[in-house]
């Protein structure tokens, strides 16, 4: 569902982007802006699943299982690991292809 580096950046953008505002707001005292972070978050992601990668977000199908993988995917890309996730995205292509 990320076989684009450019998908997989704005997920990350969107994400951090989203919990460093909730964070902020929260310290704050204002419980409101916790709502923040999925609305970045997802407000970011969707359209890059849309006009970048050409399919539709696992959330709509499995909004939990989508979660767990894209904190899996940003904790691969602040390690370092960009690179191999573009790897699996293309192996698991080349397989849905055949």
């Amino acid at each position: 569902m990320h076989s684009k580096a450019a998908t997989r950046w704005i997920h990350l953008t969107g994400t951090l982007t989203g919990l460093a505002i909730s964070a902020y707001r929260l310290a704050r005292g204002r419980k409101r802006y916790a709502a923040a972070l999925p609305l970045i978050g997802y407000g970011t992601a969707w359209p890059a699943h849309f006009l970048i990668e050409k399919n539709n977000p696992a959330a709509f199908g499995n909004p939990v299982w989508s979660l767990r993988g894209d904190m899996q995917m940003i904790r691969m890309m602040l390690a370092g690991r960009d690179r191999e996730l573009a790897e699996t995205a293309a192996k698991w292509l080349a397989a849905k292809r055949l």
